[in-house]
């Protein structure tokens, strides 16, 4: 019997933990603290919780920092001024790395971005991608440098 329960706790265990979602994955990631911020206050957590699949490009704390504190003090209290920028990281669909072309892309704000490949290098707008196919369970995150501005 204690051989059973010391099985099934184990089980549990790791059975949650390898459910991660989007939102999930990026709080464990550690360096996305003002996204997770960004899309709690937006109230989009139940979204990027869901089904999906999402491909997220998503811009790092260091890339946070590059805006004026005002500006995204300001824009952090602006709900639908946030959850514009913020689904203008969002392409619906699950896009690995290997899959990505160059040309324009619909974000799920409804613009498109721009995606260049140059030598190996991949830029969606003006953001340089650093890391790429950090998988979830409901779609993919490619790390960027810059956060994405939509026409406003």
């Amino acid at each position: 019997m204690k051989k059973f329960l010391t099985a099934a706790a184990m089980t549990l265990a790791f059975g949650a933990a390898s459910a991660a979602d989007i939102v999930d994955t990026a709080k464990s990631a550690g360096t996305f603290k003002t996204l997770v911020a960004a899309v709690e206050a937006a109230g989009l957590v139940d979204t990027l919780k869901g089904p999906g699949p999402f491909t997220v490009f998503a811009p790092t704390d260091a890339a946070f920092a590059k805006i004026p504190k005002a500006k995204l003090d300001a824009l952090l209290k602006d709900k639908a001024a946030l959850t514009k920028v913020l689904t203008y990281h969002v392409v619906p669909g699950k896009v690995m790395a290997a899959d990505v072309k160059p040309g324009m892309v619909k974000t799920v704000e409804g613009e498109s971005l721009t995606v260049k490949v140059n030598a190996g290098k991949v830029m969606i707008d003006k953001a340089h991608v650093s890391k790429t196919d950090i998988a979830a369970d409901n779609g993919v995150i490619h790390v960027i440098d810059t956060v994405l501005m939509p026409k406003m």
